[in-house]
C-alpha cells in the first residue's frame, strides 16, 4: 500500500464514520477557546469544561481577566493541572491581548505564540478551530494514532516532524477536521495502553493491529 493510498483510506473512513468532528472544549468566542486550550495542557477536556464556566462568569473579557489577581485566578483553576503556572499564563496572556492586540485574539500562529502559555500546538488549535486554517496541532493522541496507522514514519519522533508529515499528505481543506478525527480516535478507540482494536474500522492496516493479530 502506497502512502497516498493509506491516507485516502484513512480519510475516507473518518469522513464516513465521523462526518462532524469538533473540539470537545466548550466555548462561545475565540477568547474563551484560548483560555480553555491553555488550561487543557496535560488536563482532560472534561475537567476544563467543569472549570471554565466560573472563570468566564467572573472574567468574561481580556480586559477583566488582565486585572485579575493571581489569588483570584488560582482559586478558580486549582483543580486543573499546574494551576500556578496556568494562573500566571492566563493573566499575562490577557494583559498582552489588551496591550498588543486591542483585546482581540490574533489569528496567526506567529502572533499567538508571543502570548504567555501559548506554544505552537495551542496556536495551531486556535487558528484551525476559529478560522479553519490548515494547521495541525499535534498532541499525544495525534502523535500516537498517526504513527500507529503508518501515516507518518517512525523516524518522526517530535510533534513538529509529525505535523509536517501530516500536512504534506492531507488535503488542505481537510486539515482542520483531520486534527479532530485523529484526536477523537486516540481518545476513545486507539488508546495508549489498551487500544480497542476490535472496535476499530482501521485495524486491518494499523501497525498496532498487525502486532495483535500476529500474537
Amino acid at each position: 500500500m502506497t502512502k497516498k493510498e493509506r491516507y485516502e483510506l484513512v480519510l475516507a473512513y473518518f469522513q464516513e464514520q465521523v462526518p462532524i468532528a469538533e473540539t470537545e472544549l466548550l466555548y462561545e468566542n475565540p477568547f474563551q477557546l484560548l483560555v480553555a486550550v491553555i488550561l487543557s495542557a496535560q488536563c482532560t477536556d472534561k475537567r476544563v469544561n467543569l472549570t471554565t464556566p466560573a472563570i468566564f462568569k467572573q472574567f468574561p473579557t481580556p480586559q477583566k481577566m488582565s486585572k485579575a489577581s493571581f489569588e483570584q485566578m488560582f482559586a478558580l483553576i486549582k483543580s486543573i493541572s499546574y494551576p500556578n503556572n496556568k494562573a500566571k499564563h492566563l493573566i499575562g496572556m490577557s494583559q498582552l491581548l489588551v496591550d498588543n492586540f486591542n483585546a482581540e485574539v490574533p489569528l496567526t500562529v506567529e502572533q499567538l505564540i508571543t502570548l504567555p502559555g501559548v506554544g505552537r500546538k495551542t496556536a495551531n488549535v486556535i487558528t484551525s478551530v476559529v478560522d479553519k486554517q490548515p494547521n495541525m496541532a499535534v498532541d499525544t493522541h495525534v502523535f500516537r494514532v498517526s504513527r500507529r496507522l503508518g501515516l507518518v514514519p517512525m523516524t518522526a519522533t517530535t510533534p513538529l516532524a509529525v505535523e509536517k508529515a501530516l500536512i504534506k499528505h492531507i488535503p488542505t481543506a481537510l486539515v482542520h477536521t483531520a486534527h479532530h478525527w485523529l484526536i477523537l480516535h486516540g481518545r476513545y478507540t486507539c488508546l495508549a495502553r489498551s487500544p480497542k482494536c476490535d472496535a476499530c474500522g482501521l485495524v486491518s492496516f494499523c501497525k498496532e493491529g498487525a502486532k495483535k493479530s500476529a500474537s
